[in-house]
Parts: C-alpha cells; structure tokens; sequence
C-alpha cells in the first residue's frame, strides 16, 4: 500500500485512568463478540460446505451482525443512506483507515481486496482470511493473474469491496482513484453484468475531538489509535451513503469508470477538506 503522507494530526491527549477503563472493558467486549462471531462462523461452515456448495448464504451475515455490535461497543453511531447493492456486483469507497472494515461490513455482505501484507498481521489476518478476504500482491508482475483471481471472483458472485484511493487518509478528503484495479470489472462475463457501486464514508469525530479522531494513516501505529478511540467518552458518528450502481459495459475503459465512481463518491463525501490531498496522493491498489 502506498502511504498518503498529509499533516500529522495533533498531538493526542493523555488518556485518564477513567479512559483506559473505558478502553478495557471496550476492548474486551469487542476481542469477546469478535471471536465468539468468528467461532460460530466456521462451525456453521460445517454445515454450508455440503449443503450449499460452493455457496455460503448464512454466515457472511454473522460477519454483518459482529461488526454492528462492535460499532455499538465502540460508541459510533451508523447512519446508512441509499440502498447497498444486494445481487452480483462490486463496492467501491473512500478509504480513512481500520475502522472502514467494521463500517462497511455492518451495512452489507462484503468482500474485501487488501494488500498482502493483511494476511501475515497477527490475529487480523486471521481474520480477514476467515471472512474471503481477496488479498493482491505489489507486484505489478502478478498485474495480470491478480485481475484475473478478480475477475474469477466477480463471476462466482461474491461481492467485492476495492478502496481505489490506493492508501488510507486523514478523513477529510477524498484521493483520486487509481484505476489499474478496475481491469477486473471489464473482463470478458463481468462488464456487462456487473453493478459497481461507489460508496461515501465520512466520520464525524466525539465533540471535542480533532476532526481526524477516526482516521487512520500515514505511519501511526494501530495500538495508540485503537486505545484512544476504545477510550473516548462521547460518541462519534459515521455516514455511509450508497450511490446508485454503474455499469462497467457503460464505459469506453477503466479510466473511464474509474472517474465515474470518484465523482460519485466524492458527491457524496462530507469532510472538511475534500479533495484538497489530490496532489499529494499516494500510488494505486487496494487498501
């Protein structure tokens, strides 16, 4: 993943004995409901595998139902507008660090596309193996049979979630969108039947917080950032807004389709500084 390197955020208040219980006891439930989701999920497989092959129609929905509760844990209301795309087809969103993942799987059935490096992080990995994570390598002489796992994977049906913004950012803009990643949605039986929906995420931080609260980029560490949103008094809110679908067979190329799905997004994005990162940007991929 290519790192966006914007303003540092403010350097973080120190956090109070009344905060760090907060961040523990928030800790643990999310830790509890995580891993008590991810135990019933592979049990249920159990019975999926022979009945339902090579489909999974029950558990992708306790994913759904783990991560609402996390965000309730966490203290981070969920307003949803627009519909989510429920037949064959692909997401494509903003992207302002981990919390997107807890966000956008509590609002649909997903699929994630993320750096290979996911795979190998402790315990999240795990996770994100657990949950058909597509990971892509940086390697641009696996281009080819990358887009090809992709296209493989749109044509089974699974819905895929791609941040082409190449990298996380502070929350307050929105990068341009890299397009090498969208070669998945022109192959041969995916652009003319595939839905591509652009999808805004834009956080609203606990009042009294750094507007950038949520996001996560740059060289932060997750542990700190992860304390200090576990350990905030108030609550924050996230607006997720689904746009309605494209169609990859409506347009000439990727580049095409790519500005398309930026434009939508960035319609319905709410940070302070929307695009005013595009110069600075980092490099393409997934997230």
């Amino acid at each position: 993943m290519t790192t966006w390197t914007g303003a540092a955020p403010p350097p973080a208040g120190r956090i109070g004995p009344a905060g760090w219980l907060r961040a523990a006891l928030r800790g643990a439930a999310v830790l509890a409901v995580t891993f008590g989701g991810l135990g019933l999920m592979l049990l249920l497989r159990l019975a999926e595998a022979p009945l339902f092959a090579p489909r999974r129609p029950l558990t992708p929905w306790i994913t759904v139902a783990v991560c609402r509760i996390d965000l309730l844990i966490l203290g981070l209301r969920l307003r949803v507008s627009g519909a989510p795309v429920t037949g064959r087809g692909a997401a494509v969103a903003n992207h302002a660090g981990w919390l997107d993942i807890l966000v956008l799987n509590a609002c649909q059935r997903l699929c994630f596309v993320s750096k290979a490096e996911v795979a190998r992080w402790p315990g999240i990995g795990w996770l994100a193996r657990a949950t058909g994570t597509v990971f892509i390598a940086r390697d641009p002489k696996a281009a080819a049979a990358q887009q090809r796992l992709l296209a493989d994977r749109l044509r089974a049906g699974d819905h895929l979630l791609f941040f082409p913004e190449g990298t996380s950012t502070d929350g307050l803009r929105v990068l341009p969108f890299k397009p090498t990643l969208f070669e998945a949605f022109m192959a041969e039986g995916v652009r003319d039947a595939l839905a591509i929906q652009p999808v805004s995420v834009t956080y609203r931080a606990p009042e009294g917080e750094d507007a950038r609260f949520y996001a996560w980029w740059g060289d932060m560490d997750f542990a700190p950032h992860a304390a200090r949103v576990m350990a905030a008094l108030r609550r924050g809110t996230v607006e997720v807004v689904f746009h309605p679908p494209l169609r990859a067979g409506a347009f000439a190329s990727r580049k095409a389709l790519a500005a398309a799905c930026e434009a939508a997004v960035r319609s319905g994005f709410r940070g302070g500084a929307d695009g005013a990162g595009g110069a600075d940007g980092g490099g393409g991929g997934a997230a």
